[in-house]
């Protein structure tokens, strides 16, 4: 198929002159990965990955400045001219793998490299010295085509690292390609194995799918099936799900709380970062939506809703395809600076002490208490108003 392939691929300064370091060394040296695929595609990127005869200990030698970023799996990073970091990776194969990890040793030729691979649409090659393409499984039909398809015999590939089944759904879902039956079959049958990966490794797959796909709705249908029978991901919501608005918001987080029946769970089985696992629990504690949409009930919901507020406004969006109708008042109430929370009073926990309120439990429940005041009728938020209350209740 290498007359359908562009005589040229435009290969960013940097990353050409480190595959003609590499080439002029002896060492042959091809682009390949999802750059190759994505520039087919007509959306080009600039991290292209290369792949070389070279040894990582020669690679090493041959560059001033390299981070040895997989070492044990033949990649070396490479700081270019452009001061960014280049990954290159020596030829491989595999030699043993159990689902999860592998033992590669470097391999001699692009072919063997080409042969490992995931799906034919990420085994292309281009050699951007020689300008000359490898293609050796139908990367450019299927790309045409809009089919993901995986390389050689499905089930071995997927075999060889269960994470490449999540891969296949990621890749189905951003770029919007069937998948071709027979993979589609191998995928479902060897499912099971999604079990015997790390939680980190299934949360990273999770939210880049969920980062780049173009629909939702249409990815959920695919992982719920594929990850229905593992113990990951119980809580993805049964039944047709919602589309949300496009274009609103790509915050993984957000999205699994539209997804999921129970979020936090989901999260902290994938052993997200607290920081995540927190914000969907203040999700789940927070009131969706204010009583009614006048001032003091917005007021209100925010004081409920604390460090959720923003992260409830976009799931209204996300759920409805609409701004939440409160918003506004929200944006009004923000830019007069009424108070909503303690730390947005005019007293602070020690004047109230100073004004004799006892140190202890009191302190906080007389901050509420002003704070409850405030919501009704933001005038009181000055000092002298508030220890005056303050004073009145000691």
């Amino acid at each position: 198929m290498a007359s359908s392939l562009p005589a040229r691929l435009e290969i960013p300064p940097a990353v050409l002159a480190i595959a003609t370091r590499l080439q002029e060394a002896g060492h042959d040296t091809w682009a390949v990965g999802g750059a190759v695929r994505d520039a087919l595609l007509g959306t080009p990127q600039s991290d292209f990955d290369l792949a070389t005869a070279a040894t990582p200990e020669q690679v090493i030698a041959l560059f001033k400045r390299t981070v040895p970023v997989g070492i044990e799996f033949g990649t070396v990073g490479v700081f270019g001219d452009d001061r960014v970091l280049h990954e290159v990776t020596t030829f491989r194969h595999d030699v043993s793998t159990d689902g999860r990890r592998a033992v590669v040793k470097w391999g001699e030729t692009i072919d063997e490299d080409l042969a490992r691979r995931d799906f034919t649409i990420n085994a292309i090659a281009y050699h951007p010295v020689r300008h000359e393409w490898k293609d050796l499984y139908g990367g450019r039909e299927d790309l045409a085509a809009g089919v993901l398809r995986a390389v050689g015999k499905p089930e071995e590939r997927f075999r060889e690292d269960y994470l490449r089944i999540l891969r296949g759904v990621r890749f189905a879902a951003r770029l919007g390609f069937a998948i071709d039956p027979a993979t589609w079959r191998a995928m479902l049958a060897e499912r099971p194995g999604i079990a015997r990966l790390s939680a980190e490794r299934v949360r990273e797959e999770w939210f880049k799918s969920l980062r780049t796909t173009r629909s939702l709705a249409g990815l959920l249908v695919l992982w719920r099936e594929i990850i229905g029978p593992t113990p990951w991901m119980p809580e993805l919501r049964d039944g047709d799900p919602r589309e949300p608005a496009q274009g609103v918001h790509r915050d993984p987080v957000l999205l699994t709380i539209l997804a999921a029946t129970d979020a936090v769970a989901l999260l902290t089985r994938l052993k997200c970062s607290n920081a995540d696992i927190a914000r969907a629990a203040e999700v789940a504690r927070a009131p969706e939506r204010p009583a009614g949409e006048d001032d003091r009930a917005v007021r209100r919901w925010m004081a409920a809703a604390g460090t959720a507020e923003e992260d409830l406004l976009t799931l209204w969006q996300l759920r409805t395809g609409t701004p939440a109708p409160w918003g506004g008042t929200v944006r009004e109430i923000r830019g007069r600076g009424e108070a909503t929370s303690r730390g947005q009073l005019a007293v602070t926990g020690n004047d109230l002490i100073e004004a004799g309120v006892p140190q202890g439990p009191e302190v906080g429940r007389t901050l509420d208490r002003l704070l409850d005041a405030v919501l009704d009728d933001p005038s009181l938020n000055t000092r002298e108003a508030l220890l005056a209350r303050a004073r009145s209740h000691t």
